[in-house]
């Protein structure tokens, strides 16, 4: 399965936009039940503002809500950025660091927005296990398991590390274009012989080619 969605997906990458480990942790928490397409759109002001640990700590509370307040949940994720900027100033001389068990200790950061970043900007194996990629591997008879860190340990099980992070861009880009939450376009699908689950959604090819067009699906 995993050799067809790279045939299917050779280009899928992170889909939000950065160029430093600090930019990726931000416009991470950031996208947060918000997509990543209006995180995109709201992080070049930001990152223009404040392009440090040390600006996010001092930032102005009510001109970092203005400029994330798109994304929502805004107050939350406006106490988690400062709070990490401070963090990072404190224990970590500014930067962000490149191991698990220390992004996790920074406010706002739990396993997924640790993995994104160990394995977008750091180049360490990690999986991204957000709803898609549940959502994926339960369909694809992958794992039982509901709780996302149980998901993540019994996935990795069955790759090695170093297709983890591909593996999980490759998964949540399917979950986004074709095997949606609620009616997954099984009829376009190219892994159906693969899959357990065909059916679960329509299967005539023109009426799932429909819902594919006409989006958008969580």
């Amino acid at each position: 399965m995993n050799r067809e969605l790279a045939r299917l997906y050779p280009d899928a990458h992170c889909e939000l936009d950065f160029t430093t480990p600090l930019e990726l942790l931000v416009a991470t928490i950031l996208s947060a039940q918000c997509t990543d397409k209006r995180v995109n759109q709201v992080t070049p002001k930001l990152f223009a503002r404040y392009d440090s640990a040390a600006g996010y700590a001092s930032a102005d509370r009510e001109e970092l809500e203005g400029l994330i307040r798109s994304t929502g949940f805004y107050r939350s994720k406006a106490n988690s950025i400062i709070g990490l900027g401070q963090k990072l100033c404190d224990e970590h001389g500014g930067e962000v660091p490149g191991d698990l068990d220390a992004l996790v200790r920074l406010p706002g950061v739990g396993r997924k927005t640790a993995n994104v970043v160990l394995g977008n900007a750091f180049g360490v194996p990690g999986l991204t296990v957000d709803t898609h990629f549940g959502r994926l591997v339960r369909r694809f008879g992958w794992t039982t398991e509901t709780d996302a860190v149980k998901v993540e340990h019994a996935v990795a099980d069955l790759f090695p590390p170093k297709d983890w992070t591909l593996l999980s861009h490759r998964l949540i880009w399917h979950g986004r274009r074709i095997c949606h939450s609620r009616r997954p376009a099984c009829g376009a699908c190219e892994l159906a012989h693969w899959c357990p689950s065909f059916g679960e959604g329509p299967t005539d090819e023109e009426t799932a080619a429909a819902l594919v067009r006409n989006g958008p699906f969580s």
